[in-house]
């Protein structure tokens, strides 16, 4: 496969994943994984206390050991992630010989598939990724866009949904719809949700709603 694919285009949910390694940078993809809604196995003899808690409390599946050949043949994508390159190779090796996704920490050219950091609110996903040539460069990335994306935008999103099947279900014209939405998201309703002041939000898109039909 040489093809390569973002995790947040995987459908992931509900997928059995492995995860080889049980550091920090196993720890950073353990986390996005589960944020996707994969079901995680971990394989390594040695955990970080993130990831320990994570098994205590249920949320992934710990097999106290070191990587052998085999144990990835049955999973939908594997990431390798142990301090060893000859262990690493070993898995992206086994990964590509049964055609399953793979992300191999530190080795951009051996991914077929890459885990990007993510900014969500609510609805809203923002995928940040380097292919791996700097996690540095993608933490402040995402720093940054956490702090131009806020929380406001959850609330903006559901308010969008919800003008959304109200319009579905009373207006025909998909042209009057789109225009309908192009004016809500051209006007102040995500600023004044921001300033914290959602009633004249709400006046606002009722406003807009109520003059759909003008040219």
């Amino acid at each position: 496969m040489t093809q390569r694919l973002y995790a947040a285009f995987l459908n992931l949910q509900g997928k059995d994943c492995i995860v080889v390694g049980g550091g920090t940078v196993a720890e950073r993809k353990v986390i996005a994984l589960l944020e996707c809604g994969a079901h995680v196995r971990v394989i390594s003899p040695d955990l970080t206390p993130h990831l320990q808690r994570l098994v205590c409390g249920g949320q992934v599946t710990h097999v106290a050991r070191r990587y052998r050949r085999g144990d990835v043949k049955q999973a939908a994508v594997v990431i390798a992630a142990t301090d060893s390159l000859d262990v690493n190779q070993a898995v992206a090796d086994e990964a590509d010989e049964h055609r399953i996704w793979v992300n191999v920490a530190n080795l951009p050219e051996r991914c077929t598939f890459v885990v990007p950091s993510v900014v969500r609110r609510g609805p809203l996903s923002i995928a940040i990724t380097t292919s791996g040539m700097s996690p540095a460069v993608t933490k402040l990335v995402r720093e940054e866009l956490e702090s131009q994306f806020g929380p406001e935008y959850e609330l903006y999103l559901q308010k969008m949904g919800e003008v959304r099947k109200r319009l579905k279900s009373t207006v025909a014209d998909e042209n009057v719809r789109r225009e309908v939405f192009r004016r809500i998201a051209r006007s102040d309703v995500l600023a004044l949700i921001r300033e914290g002041n959602v009633v004249e939000a709400d006046r606002r898109i009722a406003e807009i709603m109520r003059r759909q039909k003008l040219t």
